[in-house]
């Protein structure tokens, strides 16, 4: 069992998508006891939203609201069936925009005792219009615990536009993985505060790949609209139309350039490869890896295995112990830049980690498997012999 609310009197009904996920037939009942037998127009998984069709007319519906006015600390009420009990009311404020706890929405939290069963309910404002969709929980138990989640309506009311008129969504894609940008990878690279997106890996023959985007780079703009987070990203591309040419903006080697992408069609999920590069294979033995200050011993990569590794440079992990242990490197990672300088060969590698500042933090752009991220590393200081 779960809720929804009437958002047309023609019969069209919101709800989430974990509610009538792989139900055989759907049942609504509404607040006169009228039953009637509902279909499903069209489900969406990401956002969690699902638009239900039942043949009736002149319903009293609810009024959409503007998630953007809800403000934290505003009073909110929550309608719904937790555990059954048929339309139970519940209250609370809104403590939190914003929360990312999804692929592409931003959550508004709130303290409303929230359960099962009321997933798909609406959440009110105190004017009697919708703000949300009651979705998810935050729970050790099972039960509510205080903290409520609920998708905003902006966002559902334009994935159901989709669902009435075509039966699915369509979103954007630009092929390309990501991760957040921290203070300790900002800083080293030049940039004068954390924010983008840290492009991970770039899926091969992709838009990003055609438009010119590297691993280690950091998006900062999309079309314009800045990244603050990296979970911006995905949510701007989902809502370009795809075939839409678009102006990235990313940060490379110290410096911001422009790159023009066109969005793709988002495809269905796909199982990510991860294998890792391996051992440095047959044919001419490389040079043994040297220690240095990061603890990190290194290898040239044979030219064959490039090939196989599809990197233009880099150098291979063959020991580690010390700052490079500590901070999750293996023995197999490729290291592909040093300070936003390209790493071309281990003797270059040990001769710009000798020259390192001891007292600053330092960044690696490390490979393993299919994806690459910056490491921080702050070098070891040279030990004195005891006296």
């Amino acid at each position: 069992m779960g809720s929804g609310f009437v958002i047309s009197g023609d019969g069209f009904i919101l709800t989430n998508h974990h509610v009538v996920e792989g139900a055989d037939e759907i049942y609504v009942t509404l607040t006169d006891k009228r039953e009637f037998k509902g279909r499903v127009v069209g489900s969406d998984r990401r956002t969690d939203v699902a638009l239900v069709k039942i043949e009736a007319a002149s319903l009293p519906r609810l009024a959409i609201g503007d998630s953007n006015r809800v403000r934290v600390g505003e009073w909110v009420l929550a309608i719904g069936s937790p555990f059954g009990l048929e339309n139970t009311v519940t209250a609370g404020i809104v403590s939190a925009k914003g929360r990312e706890t999804g692929d592409y929405l931003p959550f508004i939290q709130t303290d409303v005792a929230v359960n099962p069963g009321n997933s798909g309910g609406p959440l009110l404002n105190m004017r009697g219009e919708v703000a949300g969709i009651n979705s998810q929980i935050y729970s050790r138990t099972g039960g509510f615990m205080g903290i409520s989640f609920a998708i905003p309506i902006d966002e559902a009311i334009r994935v159901a536009d989709q669902l009435k008129s075509s039966g699915r969504v369509v979103r954007g894609r630009i092929g390309v993985g990501i991760a957040e940008v921290t203070k300790d990878i900002a800083e080293p690279l030049g940039l004068t505060r954390a924010a983008g997106a840290l492009v991970r890996n770039v899926e091969a023959g992709g838009p990003a790949a055609k438009g010119g985007v590297e691993e280690g780079d950091i998006i900062q703009r999309f079309d314009g609209k800045p990244i603050e987070r990296s979970s911006d990203l995905p949510r701007l591309v989902g809502g370009t139309k795809p075939g839409a040419r678009v102006t990235l903006q990313v940060w490379r080697k110290g410096a911001s350039r422009d790159l023009q992408v066109t969005v793709a069609e988002t495809e269905p999920d796909r199982a990510q490869r991860a294998q890792r590069p391996g051992s440095p294979g047959s044919g001419a033995q490389p040079a043994p890896a040297a220690a240095n200050a990061l603890g990190i011993g290194v290898i040239d990569i044979p030219e064959e295995r490039k090939g196989q590794l599809k990197v233009k440079h880099g150098v291979l992990v063959e020991s580690v112990d010390g700052v490079g242990a500590r901070a999750g490197l293996r023995q197999g990672d490729l290291i592909l830049s040093l300070n936003n300088q390209d790493i071309t060969s281990a003797r270059q590698f040990n001769e710009l980690t000798a020259k390192l500042d001891k007292g600053k933090t330092h960044v690696v752009l490390v490979r393993r498997g299919e994806s690459a991220t910056f490491v921080p590393l702050r070098p070891s200081p040279a030990l004195a012999p005891a006296r």
